[in-house]
């Protein structure tokens, strides 16, 4: 495993997928608050969270398919497109995205309690306003605070939910360490306490377990591939592949897919493992 930092992305574009499976129960959001952008305090740890999105560090450390993306996705279930945008992508047209056929979109809130995504107003807006079905998602840094107050700091900042039929279960984004090593200085059993506060907390404040986003590689290496969270948190699986490869743990199948960095839609492309049916209950928690 690598251990060594990222050094900073560059503005690309990233695309994924998801293959099939059934869907699990949970749902989240609420009406956006108000998400200008902070700088990060000091003494936080976090010098570049403008550069931290969903999967910004799987490629380095994973890889993609070889040249002649687009992938081809071949899955055995109904899959409903989507993607998942942070203020990297700057103003989408939400109208014309949807036009290309997605149905639904994570968007970027926060990283560790003093970030929000400048965009994230606008695009939790947008996309509701032009039909999407969106979630909000937290960048975890688990070495720079509790997992309480990260996850308090989330769900005051866009990761609520409600029953709207519009709103995804707030998702935990954790990934390799954008700062430093891969699993941000913790032990296995360290980084299991850290992510069950987090799911948690999130859990009280919300009445919804989190969606987990992950790559199975990370998940392994920082977590000693944990089954614990597969019964109650929906798996967002990263792997920027033709295929979904093994799944961490306790999964039988994974509710999302990132599938590659780049593609049609704006952002990392995604799938969702079912109709559209399916992900309208996943975000009434039905």
């Amino acid at each position: 495993m690598v251990q060594s930092p990222v050094p900073p992305r560059p503005l690309t574009r990233r695309t994924l997928a998801v293959a099939g499976g059934l869907l699990t129960t949970a749902a989240l959001l609420t009406a956006a608050p108000t998400a200008h952008a902070a700088a990060p305090g000091a003494g936080s740890g976090i010098t570049h969270p403008d550069q931290d999105w969903m999967g910004s560090t799987v490629a380095a450390h994973e890889g993609r398919s070889a040249a002649g993306d687009p992938i081809t996705l071949t899955p055995n279930v109904t899959q409903t497109k989507g993607f998942d945008v942070s203020h990297w992508q700057g103003g989408i047209n939400w109208a014309t995205q949807y036009g290309k056929g997605a149905r639904f979109v994570y968007i970027k809130a926060t990283e560790s309690t003093d970030y929000r995504d400048p965009n994230f107003n606008a695009n939790y807006t947008g996309s509701y306003n032009a039909g999407f079905i969106r979630g909000a998602y937290h960048f975890a840094t688990p070495n720079t605070s509790t997992a309480k107050a990260q996850a308090d700091y989330f769900v005051a900042h866009g990761g609520g939910w409600s029953k709207d039929g519009k709103t995804l279960p707030p998702m935990l984004d954790i990934e390799y360490n954008p700062y430093g090593a891969t699993c941000y200085g913790k032990s296995q059993a360290d980084m299991r306490t850290w992510i069950t506060n987090f799911l948690n907390e999130v859990h009280t404040k919300t009445s919804r377990w989190a969606t987990i986003y992950t790559t199975t590689d990370w998940w392994t290496t920082c977590t000693g591939n944990s089954a614990a969270y597969s019964s109650k948190d929906p798996l967002f699986i990263a792997r920027y592949n033709s295929t979904v490869g093994t799944l961490p743990a306790g999964w039988g199948f994974y509710t999302f897919w990132q599938f590659a960095d780049s593609g049609t839609f704006p952002g990392d492309q995604d799938r969702f493992n079912g109709p559209l049916s399916g992900l309208k209950n996943l975000a009434n928690n039905t």
